[in-house]
């Protein structure tokens, strides 16, 4: 569903969190050798940690722009990277396929 923002700019309403689980996904990634980065992992990876993590809705690009500048802040960033990480975890002990299928390393 499309909203209009006040300045006429249609922008969905939507999660910016999404966006820093995801970044987070694709730089810690790499500090986990052996497990499985597929698709189906990592959108299983991100809907762990989003489940573990306050939502921050935003519907225009002040709102965005203000959003991101709060996630940016510390103690927000480490919350992010912990539920990110226990997602790995989580994930990479009990994947939604066989062990050993789809690993990509």
């Amino acid at each position: 569903m499309q909203l209009i923002a006040k300045e006429g700019i249609a922008m969905p309403v939507k999660n910016c969190m999404e966006a820093f689980v995801y970044e987070a996904i694709e730089n810690m990634l790499d500090s986990y050798p052996g497990i499985c980065t597929c698709e189906q992992c990592q959108k299983d990876i991100a809907a762990y940690a989003l489940n573990h993590l306050p939502p921050k809705y935003i519907r225009t690009n002040i709102g965005d722009i203000y959003t991101r500048l709060d996630l940016y802040d510390k103690s927000q960033y480490t919350q992010i990277m912990r539920a990110v990480a226990q997602a790995i975890e989580v994930v990479s002990k009990n994947p939604h396929h066989q062990p050993g299928i789809n690993i990509n390393k």
